[in-house]
């Protein structure tokens, strides 16, 4: 699939439509709305999540507002030019959805103080930058429980993408929910360094099903992984859509990033002038943070996870909840604690019962 890129001449507005996502000249004056992601929008999963967001956010607003989408940004230069585009191209606000492109976001914003931005993943904010995130490792906790009920060998794998905290946070809440079933339970992550690379993911769910586990995660946007626990008669879980028709007896359940309450709301306060600078972290009593249908489980083990996730939602459990050891087996939180919600937005290290270095 070709990247879609703005380098039309800027004597004229460009628009994109909907279905396409190819710009044509514009004819009306409407909110101008654009999205900045790093992978295809056929992804089934990240990328895909964020536009099925942008459809829901045309569909709450209908004629007030316009959208654009820029599919398969690299980060760095790349970005910057498809984030300032947008703004040249009269949008009014921008959503830009992946971590790399904090630097690119808080550049450009600066150069246009009277755009709104939204950055997901980031930590860096201006008086028209804000960041949102989902609470994800509440879902990856209850996932982790479920895969050590359905282990058998008390061996899990997890296709990684990039060492950032919010991937981090991903292995060590899985690991900690599984551990809260299985105490002697092990988490092998394997790094691909991509977000979305459908046969860099397959070669690291096979290697890892190799190696003996036999409940696969990931952080890769792909459904590769799970249609590998397909092929190989395994268990593994779908990331940020329902991928439920990629592995119809090995998905257990999937991470789903429902982003359309958030961008409605956004969206709206920023055209009646309520729009604030803030950073958002959404769990599983927002909606943005759910999970798909339990499957191909024991009607016990779904219970289990219901119940675990209400408890998230009401603040009665907590993923980070001590007492937690680092992976050396050095303390990191006691009993009755919590991480502090700061240090989870730099973590850099792996607790207990992962296997392997840290990546440098």
């Amino acid at each position: 699939m070709k990247r879609r890129t703005l380098l039309k001449s800027m004597g004229g507005a460009l628009m994109a439509s909907a279905a396409t996502g190819r710009f044509a000249l514009a004819s009306t004056e409407k909110f101008k709305v654009g999205f900045v992601y790093v992978g295809p929008i056929g992804d089934h999963g990240w990328s895909y999540q964020h536009n099925r967001a942008r459809l829901a956010l045309e569909a709450e607003l209908g004629d007030a507002i316009e959208t654009s989408y820029l599919e398969m940004i690299a980060v760095g230069s790349d970005a910057e030019r498809a984030i300032n585009q947008l703004v040249l191209t009269g949008h009014k606000m921008i959503y830009a959805t992946s971590f790399g492109y904090m630097d690119n976001v808080i550049n450009v914003a600066s150069r246009h103080p009277g755009v709104y931005f939204e950055h997901v993943t980031g930590y860096k904010r201006a008086a028209n930058v804000s960041t949102y995130a989902g609470r994800y490792y509440d879902g990856r906790f209850v996932m982790g429980q479920i895969a050590a009920k359905m282990s058998k060998t008390g061996k899990l794998g997890y296709v990684a993408s990039f060492p950032i905290p919010e991937v981090v946070r991903g292995i060590n809440s899985y690991i900690l929910g599984a551990r809260s079933i299985n105490p002697d339970i092990t988490l092998t992550p394997v790094w691909v360094s991509t977000w979305f690379d459908p046969a860099k993911e397959a070669a690291a769910a096979t290697a890892l099903l190799d190696q003996g586990n036999d409940v696969l995660t990931q952080h890769t946007d792909s459904a590769a992984p799970l249609s590998i626990a397909q092929e190989r008669g395994a268990f593994a879980f779908g990331q940020s859509s329902d991928m439920i028709k990629f592995a119809p007896t090995a998905q257990l359940t999937s991470l789903v990033d429902n982003w359309a309450p958030y961008y409605i709301r956004r969206t709206r306060e920023a055209m009646n002038g309520t729009w604030e600078s803030s950073d958002s972290w959404l769990g599983f009593d927002s909606g943005v943070v759910e999970l798909a249908p339990f499957t191909n489980m024991p009607d016990d083990v779904a219970a289990m996870a219901q119940a675990s996730m209400e408890k998230l939602s009401r603040g009665e459990m907590h993923t980070w909840a001590g007492p937690i050891r680092k992976q050396d087996g050095t303390p990191l939180v006691s009993d009755g604690e919590l991480i502090p919600e700061a240090d989870l937005h730099s973590m850099n290290y792996y607790v207990e019962g992962v296997v392997g270095n840290y990546p440098s």
